[in-house]
């Protein structure tokens, strides 16, 4: 009877410690990405992580009004360190990968124009993500401003709510052309979609995308939390952002 008692503790522990699951808030863009890192984590530390995307801004929203999530990987720093300056946070802001923004179209509009190609009459809709909730909405709109473009775009554009949805968007031929991150295009799900082109780095700010943990959660998750924070620095965790097109931050 003993034995039984002391294996049925060791399995209710065992239970226990698999059952543990993290809540991870990630940007659209991170979408494939943080999916990836997420399974080679568990399969290393044994403590799941379940990954909730929509844009930053959002995100941001719903962490400030006590949304139990873990940790946030946001598409900006700006995000982040204003849930610092309200002292929602328990690790200091990392930066984790850089963006890059891309033209993407699946209904054949002349991509070799580049940014300028929004000024097209041919081209009747724009899908750009909301420059008020999502980065990359905001360097989208900073690239058609770079080339004087963004007088001739405005009214073709439809402003969505995430990357996500530009990339709905575009995947369904809704619009002509999307602002889009390069890393959803390189998905396996997206790769063989449409046509894209990197917009010329010069024409937005860079996108430096930052982490940081969070209070909401419990201390058990605090800790875990942070571990996943620290593996996304890990060599495996910059392989697979690299992979999804990710700009890495330079070695310290």
């Amino acid at each position: 009877m003993k034995l039984i008692k002391i294996v049925l503790a060791s399995l209710v522990f065992a239970s226990a410690l698999a059952a543990q699951t993290i809540t991870v808030a990630a940007a659209a863009n991170m979408k494939y990405a943080a999916d990836d890192i997420a399974k080679v984590f568990t399969k290393e530390s044994g403590i799941g992580v379940k990954i909730i995307t929509g844009s930053s801004g959002k995100l941001t929203q719903q962490i400030m009004s006590g949304a139990p999530y873990d940790a946030f990987l946001s598409a900006d720093v700006e995000f982040p360190a204003k849930l610092a300056q309200g002292g929602f946070t328990t690790t200091p802001s990392q930066v984790y990968a850089y963006g890059t923004l891309i033209l993407w179209s699946a209904t054949g509009a002349d991509l070799s124009k580049g940014v300028a190609v929004v000024a097209d009459p041919s081209v009747k809709k724009i899908a750009v993500a909301n420059p008020k909730t999502a980065p990359y909405g905001i360097e989208a709109m900073n690239a058609m401003k770079y080339y004087k473009v963004a007088n001739d775009a405005a009214p073709k554009i439809i402003t969505a709510e995430s990357i996500s949805q530009v990339g709905a968007y575009v995947t369904t031929q809704a619009v002509d052309i999307g602002f889009m991150a390069k890393s959803i295009v390189l998905s396996p799900e997206m790769k063989n979609v449409g046509k894209w082109v990197e917009v010329d780095p010069k024409s937005y700010n860079t996108i430096d995308q930052a982490m940081v943990g969070l209070k909401n959660a419990s201390p058990e998750n605090q800790i875990a939390a942070k571990k996943f924070l620290r593996f996304m620095s890990s060599a495996k965790a910059l392989e697979i952002l690299k992979a999804n097109g990710y700009g890495l931050p330079a070695k310290k």
